[in-house]
Order: C-alpha cells, then sequence, then structure tokens
C-alpha cells in the first residue's frame, strides 16, 4: 500500500549534472534517480502479471512459471545483478496440503450432545502431512486469548496443562475492545492477538488442536474470508527436516458455535468478557471434540525472485525492498463466472513498483553505498511463506540488513494528501518516511484500524520476526481534489467488492495511479538516504522487536 510525492520533471541542466560522476558533497536528497519512474511502465508490468495468462500467479501452477520467468527477465534488463550467485531465484521448498474433512464435528458433554457443520460453523486444517488426521474425543480448554506475554505481565495458560488438549482461544488481543490504553496496546493490537501467534503458543503448550473464536471487529474481517481462504488446499513450507511442533489441527469457529460450546460446559458468552480481564485464568471446559481429516499432501518448490545492486562503499550492509507476486490463482467463481483471482492491486502493483524501484536505483549517477536487494517473494498469501523462508535461510546476513521496505498494494485512486504508516511506532524508518512525506507538502494520518494488525499481515513482518527494522506504508484516503470521504469510499468498494476476490482485475478506464507513482518515489526516497548512511535504523522502545536486534551477532 501506498502514498506520496508529485512525480516532478526536471530541468534538463540538473539531470546532466546528475548523470556526471559523483561531485563534491553529493546529497543523497538530490533527484539522482527519480526521473526514472515511469507510470507507463509500471502500468505495463500490472497489466502483465495480472492478466488472465498469468493465471493468478498461485504457486506451484504455470501461472508461477510464467511470473518468475518475467521477473527475472525484468530485472536482467534492468540491469540488475543476480541476488543469488548467478541465478535470480531462491528455490523455496514447500508442501501443498489438502485436507479432507469429516463434514461434522462431534461435541459431547454431560448435559448433552451435537454437531457442527464443517465450513458452515468450522473451518480447520493442518500442517501435519500423515494420512489421517484425528480429534478422538479429545478434551477442550478454554484458554482465554492464548496469550503469555511476561512483559504484560499474562499468562492465559498458567496453571493449565493443554498437553494433548484442544485449546479453544480469543482473536485479537486483551487491549481490545476495553478502554483500558494501558493494557497491552490499547486498540492497537499487537503480535500476540495475531492468529499466527495463537497457534505457535498452542503448539508451545503441547496442545494437540487450537480453535480460534471468529468476532468480525476483533478479526477484522468476516468468517466468509476464512471460508474462502482455507479448508481446502494450502501451502505450507516443508518441515520435514524440522522437528518444531504444530498442533496437528488448527482451524477458526464461529462466534455463535464457541457459545455452543461454552452454554455445553454451562457457562456463557459472559465468559468470553471476563477473559479481558487482569488475572483471569483458562479453564477446563468438561466437553470432547470428535472430528477427522483425510490428508493430501504433494511436495513441491517454489520460487522467490532477487536481483541487486552492489553498494559502491559498503557492499556488506544491505536494504532490502520485497513485494510479493503470488496471488490466488484460479478458484471458486464469482457471480459473473470469473475464476481467475488476478490479484492486479494485491500484488501486481506492488511487484510493478518493486521494478519500478530497481530501474530507479539502477538508473543513478551516483551508485548507492549501501547494496540494495530487490525481493519479490512467493506465497505471501499462504501465509507469508517465501518471505519466512528467506529470513530463516538469508541469502545475506540478517545481522547486516539496516532495513526492510516492503509494498503491497499502492494507491490507484489517484493523488492523497496523506499516507499512513501501518504498525505506527516501530522503528525509526517511520521517520524516515515522514521527513519524505512532510517535506512534499503531504502529511501521515493515523492508521484507521490499529485493530485490525496490519504490521503483521505482509512480508516485512517475517524480517521484523528476525530483528531487521521493517516498513510498510499504506495509501491515504485524503484524496486530493475529492476529499477523505471519496477516499474512504473508493477503500470501502475495494475491499467489499475486489479484495480476494476475481475481480481485482487492472481497468485503464478506473484505475488513476498518480498517487501510487508519488507514493513508490517517496518509498524510493526512504531507501536512498539509507543508501548513503553510515548509520543504523533502530527499533523505537516500545517495539516488540527491538530486543530481536540487540541479540544478532
Amino acid at each position: 500500500m501506498s502514498s506520496a510525492i508529485s512525480k516532478l520533471i526536471f530541468p534538463l541542466s540538473m539531470f546532466i549534472l546528475a548523470a556526471c560522476n559523483q561531485p563534491a558533497g553529493y546529497s543523497s536528497s538530490s533527484q539522482d534517480g527519480l526521473t526514472a519512474f515511469s507510470k507507463d511502465s509500471l502500468v505495463e508490468h500490472i497489466r502483465v502479471l495480472s492478466s488472465d495468462s498469468f493465471q493468478g500467479r498461485r504457486p506451484f501452477s504455470l501461472g508461477e512459471k510464467r511470473t518468475v520467468d518475467y521477473l527475472s527477465r525484468a530485472f536482467a534488463q534492468a540491469g540488475l545483478e543476480p541476488g543469488n550467485g548467478n541465478s535470480f531465484f531462491q528455490d523455496v521448498p514447500m508442501v501443498e496440503i489438502t485436507p479432507d474433512c469429516d463434514p461434522l464435528m462431534n461435541i459431547h458433554s454431560a448435559k448433552n450432545s451435537f454437531s457442527l457443520k464443517k465450513m458452515d460453523d468450522y473451518v480447520i486444517w493442518t500442517e501435519n502431512t500423515d494420512s489421517v488426521v484425528s480429534l478422538k474425543n479429545d478434551s477442550v480448554v478454554f484458554a482465554g486469548f492464548g496469550v503469555v506475554a511476561p512483559e504484560y505481565n499474562w499468562n492465559d495458560y498458567a496453571g493449565l496443562d493443554v498437553r494433548g488438549k484442544i485449546v479453544l482461544v480469543m482473536v485479537n488481543d486483551p487491549g481490545f475492545g476495553t478502554a483500558d490504553t494501558t493494557m497491552f496496546k490499547g486498540k492497537a493490537m499487537t503480535y500476540y492477538g495475531r492468529w499466527t501467534y495463537k497457534f505457535e503458543e498452542a503448539a508451545r503448550q503441547g496442545a494437540k488442536a487450537c480453535l480460534i473464536i471468529h468476532n468480525t471487529a476483533a478479526a477484522s474481517y468476516p468468517f466468509s474470508v476464512i471460508q474462502n481462504s482455507w479448508g481446502t488446499a494450502q501451502l505450507h513450507l516443508d518441515r520435514r527436516n524440522n522437528r518444531e511442533y504444530r498442533c496437528p489441527v488448527e482451524g477458526w469457529i464461529t462466534g455463535e458455535s464457541a457459545n455452543k460450546l461454552l452454554m455445553a460446559a454451562g457457562g456463557d458468552s459472559s465468559w468470553l468478557v471476563k477473559a479481558n480481564q487482569k488475572g483471569f485464568h483458562g479453564v477446563p471446559l468438561g466437553i470432547t471434540i470428535a472430528t477427522s481429516m483425510k490428508v493430501k499432501s504433494v511436495f513441491n518448490t517454489s520460487k522467490n525472485v532477487i536481483g541487486k545492486i552492489t553498494g559502491s562503499k559498503r557492499p556488506g550492509e544491505y536494504i532490502i525492498y520485497t513485494a510479493h507476486w503470488d496471488h490466488f490463482g484460479i478458484g471458486k467463481p464469482d457471480a459473473k463466472g470469473d475464476s481467475i483471482y488476478n490479484g492486479a492491486l494485491d500484488n501486481a502493483s506492488g511487484t510493478a513498483s518493486l521494478l519500478e524501484m530497481a530501474r530507479a536505483f539502477k538508473s543513478m549517477a551516483v551508485a548507492p553505498e549501501r547494496t540494495i536487494l530487490f525481493l519479490a517473494v512467493t506465497a505471501e498469501e499462504q501465509g507469508l511463506l517465501g518471505s519466512k523462508y528467506y529470513a530463516e535461510h538469508p541469502l545475506y546476513p540478517v545481522e547486516k540488513t539496516a532495513a526492510n521496505i516492503n509494498i503491497d498494494e499502492i494507491n490507484n485512486t489517484g493523488k492523497t494528501k496523506d499516507m499512513t504508516i501501518t504498525g505506527e511506532g516501530q522503528s525509526d524508518l517511520e521517520d524516515y518516511l515522514r521527513n519524505e512525506v512532510t517535506a512534499h507538502g503531504r502529511y501521515i494520518a493515523k492508521d484507521a484500524h490499529p485493530e485490525a494488525g496490519h504490521y503483521f499481515r505482509s512480508d516485512h513482518f517475517s524480517f521484523a520476526k528476525v530483528g531487521v527494522p521493517s516498513l510498510t506504508a499504506g495509501a491515504g484516503v485524503d484524496n486530493l481534489e475529492k476529499g477523505i470521504a471519496y477516499g474512504k469510499q473508493k477503500e470501502d468498494e475495494y475491499n467489499d467488492k475486489r479484495y480476494h476476490q476475481p475481480g481485482d482485475e487492472y481497468d485503464a478506464a478506473t484505475w488513476n495511479l498518480d498517487g501510487g507513482m508519488e507514493d513508490i518515489q517517496l518509498l524510493f526516497l526512504v531507501g536512498k538516504k539509507l543508501a548513503f548512511e553510515t548509520t543504523w535504523p533502530q527499533w523505537k522502545p516500545g517495539s516488540e522487536f527491538k530486543a530481536l536486534r540487540k541479540q544478532l551477532p
């Protein structure tokens, strides 16, 4: 996402000056590189990457082959060096797991027995590659938010033994839905509120299964998103050589179904409210669950695509730009019968921006002093898998990586006065961007939905989790000509009608990329400043990731 500076056309004399060798007193704030940006080039990349012939760019498909071939050629044409030895590719071993679930989940308690319906009442899956995965009348424990956070003096698992049991937990974290701004980060979600954390913590506790109670406000999306995204074939990293334990069953359950479980245990929805209170401890529910799924596993390899510009003075220090090239491929047809999930905005636009960014850096008359990496990652839509794999198997040392700047969707509704920072309050990179935004007569707007935890939902997060200061900026809504109401209307329209749907297609008649061009130029200027510095951006004091940076060699 993004939004910022008007594209400037500079006098020819200044362009000639920039084309000379580095002049004395050269400044990273100069115009060098900006004139290389081309809206026509950006549009063409988006148009090609989101075309029907690329089949929605799902990993393991013909669409992947066409996509990674296109990107490697584009990197080479931009003059980038291969980023992995002599190759533009990093192999990402993955497995496609298809669960064939029983139609019902059977619930039994001392009071009564009943069943829940697959997909209507719950959605489950597994990362286990065994041929059959079952819950065999296993006990259920309600573990509140499923959070263990020593820095907040919070432990929902205190006094509980959930080994081999099913944990029922709430989405988001204890700061959500309360007026207490001192509890966690108040309305703003921490990583403890993210569903990925819930599964990770349940596994650390030795649980057999983890079911998250869905709530539209707390999750920031309706249950239909879960129904459309999970419960079918899913990609996961190939963990055959990694003995890290995962819960054999993971999934979501509707709020209504969760209430049925609590009532069967002699409770009600008031237990969910109590879980927000300090001192809450989880409780066994005295109920059991039985269901099973047959599992089909197919191992394969996807690809990240990486190119680089070697730094002129500090080649062993790195700035990495990322964007995910993948989308959902061919899936459920919409009302018009369209079954190709083209992913034009999400994220052909970000991937195209990465190509423009690379061309701009390569065009500079004065080469960046730090090495710039351009990484188009696979399988973001399947759980940030490509970026996660890179972060776990970096081609360049994490401790020498100064920053990650991620581009996930750009502004396609015209110029805006504002821009947003996703997860504001995390790192110094926000100050770099704020300075550029302000210098160009714009402003940083507050995140309208901090409870949604957007900072944990794109590829920069994989780098944050290993300690690298990481930035994703969001498109503004304060439209330069039509105001905030118009901008919010266009944002809502996209989220309702096109996000993760076949309708996310490039449309020359309705797309206006003037604002998107300004935004990616601002992100270019941030990276350019970093490229000529000797200092290192830091995590802010309140960040969950500050300690991770200190742990690096």
